[in-house]
């Protein structure tokens, strides 16, 4: 086999490899999270992981099942109820950032999550569960 074949193949193998690669790590199409109200429907799971852990849980310091209740007979979390309170209180902070951040603050398109927000879950919570608590 001729040396620029040998190269010429080995560049396809490698392209070839990384297309894969790269359509294996895209989401699912028309994946869609259920009972999201706020937040997107079709936010990738990276993003809502990322809201989940980097604003909330580390905003008001605390874990998942602040918001998220129980599923019955079992101690896993049943993310799609509405039966804790806090997850209702949630949704109203979101709304309630999102439209400080529009009108105060002239951002166009808000979005929780998004760096370019000026007012988000830390500015008042600083880390607890309710703002104004001291450590």
């Amino acid at each position: 086999m001729p040396m620029q074949f040998k190269k010429m193949y080995a560049v396809i193998l490698v392209l070839a490899g990384t297309v894969a690669v790269a359509v294996a790590a895209l989401p699912p199409p028309g994946r869609e999270f259920k009972n999201l109200k706020v937040l997107p429907k079709n936010i990738s799971s990276k993003n809502l992981s990322r809201i989940m852990i980097d604003d909330f849980e580390d905003g008001l310091g605390v874990s998942c099942g602040f918001c998220h209740a129980e599923e019955k007979d079992s101690h896993r979390l049943d993310y799609t109820s509405d039966a804790k309170p806090e997850k209702k209180i949630a949704r109203l902070m979101m709304q309630m950032t999102l439209r400080t951040n529009k009108k105060y603050f002239k951002l166009k398109h808000p979005l929780i999550g998004d760096s370019t927000l000026v007012i988000s879950c830390v500015t008042c919570h600083k880390g607890q569960p309710h703002p104004g608590d001291s450590e």
